[in-house]
């Protein structure tokens, strides 16, 4: 049987379908890069904003539309959406066989090799979710770089976010796993691990052994082949001096690269999101990591439109944002989500006022963002190699970018390849990217 996984939502949910693909591979099956040459479809869903869900189900009728036509023979669905909202889903959209939650592989397996018709969503208890635990999974590129999963779930309870109802309570993976299949990673090629969750600063914080994020990075660097490690999602209020400073010590691998959705700055937002921080604890937290190292990189979220939020409060963050001058950041509307204390709150704002207030925060960072280019023309860096087009400039990042979310480097030179960590010059900026020639292949 010939598959196809088309890939929604966050780098999380991607690492939960190359987990899939591995599965349906040791049963025989066979993947395949486009649903025109498959035999079943698996649609991976996002269901974290309501933008997210309707893209899900756009996908999942466009690929009911060609089952209907006999170009496909089987169409399901897995991930947050159908973790949520699977029985209704398969009673509403005839076109599916199946939905899924997360991590019923075994019964993924099952379904795609026998072409059945499911009656009701297959789940597992959230708190009992073992594909932590990794014993396989499928790589579909030859990129440098890879997502690996380090825990799953949350226990924060923002009140704006939905993911503890889809992903369960927070739950570390072992060391051992995650050592093991970063391992397999670098035999596989990959020069840069991503290490993402719903909160790496959690990581271990259950745990007996008192592991925690810090002893995970230095079993990590001992990987030979991992040249960088970078961290995602680390919350404001758990960021301590040990960890800013292994960071800051141009001697490890791991990137001097925090990633810290800040999502507001006044206080009283910042409570009633539920973030368990205020405005002096972050600032207090953005002067330590400034004053620890010079070259440190820091990107950050925030939501605008919060229910409540007055001009005076928006206009504080945008103050805030101007004075900062973040490296990298995005600013995502407020979303309405069911079975969230937010969804309750009175003084709902207004989507028009919503896109506007983004759109001002965005204004901002852009020329915050031009300037900072502008200041690095003429400077040598380091990049990673992540494309390498044919009769076109190669295409790097440097240690202050995260694939997908920030700015490329456009490296032109001789003999470069894919995984290459190469010195280079930079030679001008073009708003967000920059362009630059090659020094030296490190």
């Amino acid at each position: 049987m010939k598959f196809y996984i088309h890939k929604l939502g966050c780098p999380k949910n991607d690492v939960d379908a190359d987990y899939i693909a591995a599965r349906l591979i040791s049963d025989g099956h066979q993947p395949v890069k486009s649903a025109e040459t498959a035999d079943s479809v698996l649609v991976n869903t996002c269901g974290f904003i309501v933008a997210a869900k309707e893209e899900s189900i756009n996908s999942i009728l466009a690929f009911g539309q060609m089952k209907k036509r006999g170009r496909i023979k089987s169409l399901y669905a897995t991930g947050c959406l159908t973790q949520r909202y699977g029985d209704e889903m398969l009673k509403e959209i005839p076109e599916l066989n199946g939905t899924f939650g997360h991590g019923a592989l075994d019964s993924i397996a099952d379904a795609v090799g026998k072409s059945s018709q499911l009656k009701k969503v297959v789940k597992m208890e959230t708190r009992k979710l073992g594909y932590l635990s990794w014993k396989n999974r499928f790589i579909s590129d030859n990129l440098p770089y890879a997502y690996l999963k380090i825990s799953d779930g949350c226990d924060r309870a923002c009140t704006y976010c939905a993911i503890p109802g889809m992903r369960g309570k927070f739950r570390s993976r072992p060391v051992e796993s995650i050592i093991d299949e970063a391992k397999f990673l670098a035999d596989n090629g990959k020069r840069e691990i991503i290490l993402v969750s719903q909160e790496a600063t959690m990581y271990g914080y259950e745990s007996r052994d008192k592991t925690n994020i810090l002893h995970l990075l230095k079993e990590l660097e001992k990987i030979e082949g991992i040249k960088w490690i970078r961290l995602l999602y680390l919350h404001p209020t758990a960021v301590t001096t040990d960890l800013v400073e292994h960071m800051a010590d141009k001697s490890n691998k791991t990137l001097n690269y925090y990633d810290l959705p800040l999502q507001h700055i006044n206080s009283d937002i910042l409570s009633n999101m539920r973030r368990q921080v205020d405005r002096k604890t972050i600032e207090n937290l953005l002067d330590k990591i400034q004053e620890t190292s010079d070259d440190a990189v820091i990107r950050t979220t925030f939501i605008v439109g919060f229910p409540g939020e007055t001009k005076k409060q928006f206009n504080e963050l945008a103050a805030f944002v101007d004075r900062q001058k973040f490296d990298r950041m995005g600013v995502f509307p407020y979303s309405k989500e069911e079975d969230t204390a937010a969804e309750k709150f009175e003084k709902q704002i207004s989507e028009k006022v919503k896109t506007a207030r983004m759109d001002d925060l965005m204004n901002i960072q852009r020329e915050i963002a031009f300037d900072n280019n502008e200041s690095l023309l003429s400077i040598e860096t380091e990049v990673i190699i992540d494309m390498v087009p044919q009769k076109s400039e190669a295409v790097g990042r440097t240690k202050g970018d995260c694939p997908e979310i920030d700015q490329e480097v456009f490296v032109s030179g001789e003999n470069i390849k894919i995984g290459d960590i190469c010195r280079v010059k930079i030679n001008s900026s073009d708003g967000y990217d920059l362009r630059a020639s090659l020094v030296e292949i490190i």
